[in-house]
């Protein structure tokens, strides 16, 4: 039924009960089929209304995903997402397919997902992990995303938590969440299992990714010449997302040009040609703070709106870095922990 219908016919309803009570008729009188369906409309109009309210209305482009969590490997505990289709549908109808940009075998951190604010994504998740204790059981495997907008179906968690229903894939069923990046929820946001093993998810067994929704205004603040200066997003060349884990960094480099992205993993070498903007997505997981770090850079914090040359990140917290590569350097965690561990990688810039 369309929005238009469900209107008319609310206003249908509501003029109905209003009559009755002008003339002053006892509403029990109302025949028995025409209030069960008087019921039933109602109540479809709550739940429409609801989710329209929840999701909000897209502006944007609709993103329809697939991805899979399985195991990396029959012999180890670890497991990761795998994409499987990612196309993208603009407000003309026009559809592209962008699966090339990925892996295509299951990947650990998990695809980085770029929207833009005002889009939608539709994410149909399916999984090939049984219980680890009893193979007659079906194990249920999650998106749980932070940062953008859903209603409680697209929690991505069990019945324990949203007290609603459990919301994973298993072996035998699929399930579909729906991401709404309204604007206002530009940044870079942590997705992860919230359902395996226990009600806190498998997230320390591999099963976690990134969400960057880029502004609606296409720009991005620098440091240009000590002053913070709005660029192009379409000038960054790189993105680096990090994931600050309790003993090293793990990443994906993604050519902004193309697309494509690379996992990289411990404590990785980055390369970035001089003069070019790059920017460093920082998703603190596991359960340390940190000192983030790039001695010779300072950057424009979106809090603040001044210069800073470090940056504390507690745990599931993000912070972006948008630079221009000058000098090469290192990229650490200046916490104790952090150095104790040598949570410290290179940051070439090559002519």
């Amino acid at each position: 039924m369309s929005h238009k219908a469900c209107a008319e016919l609310s206003v249908g309803v509501l003029q109905m009960i209003v009559s009755a009570y002008r003339k002053k008729q006892n509403l029990n009188k109302i025949p028995k089929r025409m209030a069960i369906c008087l019921l039933v409309i109602v109540n479809a109009i709550l739940f429409v209304t609801g989710n329209v309210a929840a999701q909000g209305v897209s502006t944007g482009n609709l993103h329809r995903i697939e991805m899979y969590a399985e195991k990396q490997h029959p012999d180890y505990e670890y497991m990761a997402y795998r994409m499987l289709r990612h196309e993208v549908t603009n407000s003309a109808g026009i559809t592209s397919d962008i699966t090339s940009r990925y892996s295509t075998t299951a990947i650990i951190p998990g695809p980085t997902i770029i929207m833009d604010e005002g889009d939608v994504a539709e994410i149909t998740l399916y999984s090939s992990i049984p219980n680890p204790d009893k193979i007659d059981l079906y194990e249920s495997v999650s998106l749980h995303v932070h940062g953008v907008h859903y209603d409680i179906v697209s929690d991505g968690t069990l019945k324990y938590i949203n007290l609603f229903q459990d919301e994973g894939a298993t072996l035998v069923q699929s399930y579909t969440y729906r991401w709404n990046a309204a604007v206002g929820t530009a940044g870079t946001w942590p997705y992860h299992d919230h359902n395996m093993n226990t009600h806190n998810g498998a997230e320390d067994k591999g099963l976690f990714g990134a969400l960057i929704v880029n502004p609606v205004s296409k720009t991005v603040e620098i440091n240009q010449g000590g002053s913070i200066q709005s660029v192009s997003l379409s000038s960054i060349e790189k993105d680096y997302v990090l994931y600050i884990l309790d003993d090293a960094f793990v990443g994906t480099v993604i050519d902004s040009q193309t697309g494509q992205q690379t996992s990289v993993w411990a404590n990785p070498a980055l390369t970035a040609q001089a003069g070019s903007n790059v920017r460093f997505h920082l998703i603190a997981l596991g359960t340390n703070f940190h000192q983030f770090k790039l001695p010779g850079y300072s950057w424009p914090d979106a809090v603040t709106q001044t210069l800073i040359e470090e940056k504390a990140i507690g745990p599931l917290e993000k912070h972006v870095v948008a630079v221009q590569a000058g000098t090469s350097t290192v990229y650490m965690d200046g916490t104790f922990a952090g150095i104790a561990q040598n949570m410290t990688g290179s940051f070439n810039v090559t002519p």
